[in-house]
């Protein structure tokens, strides 16, 4: 990856309508800076499930004027209290989507996954 690429950054999906016409799972995907893919369901920010973020990677994100997201927070281990929390740090940042990645088989693997999405993190939750 160039410089100019080594941050994180969302790659859109497309999806087409699911089963039977019913409109199909928004997704997403983020590129880390070590260049692994993150596929992500995308929420709305005023209307996720914290119970959706406890086993998973959660992502605030805004968008500029062009569409364009923007990373405001990565974290996980967002247990009830912890994920009400952070939901409403990125609600004041702005951010009017949580993308939440679900593939990572537990703690350890969620952690790198953070650190990958967020690799200036020395300690503590972006």
């Amino acid at each position: 990856m160039s410089a100019a690429q080594d941050i994180p950054r969302e790659e859109r999906l497309r999806t087409t309508t699911g089963l039977r016409g019913t409109p199909a799972l928004p997704l997403s995907a983020w590129r880390g800076a070590s260049g692994r893919r993150y596929v992500v369901g995308v929420h709305d920010a005023r209307h996720v499930d914290v119970d959706e973020m406890a086993e998973a990677v959660a992502i605030g994100v805004s968008r500029d004027s062009n569409g364009i997201a923007q990373m405001q927070g990565v974290a996980v281990g967002l247990g009830h209290g912890a994920g009400d929390q952070w939901l409403g740090e990125m609600r004041r940042k702005g951010c009017t989507e949580i993308h939440v990645h679900r593939l990572a088989e537990n703690a350890s693997a969620r952690r790198e996954i953070e650190d990958d999405l967020n690799p200036s993190k020395k300690g503590g939750r972006r």
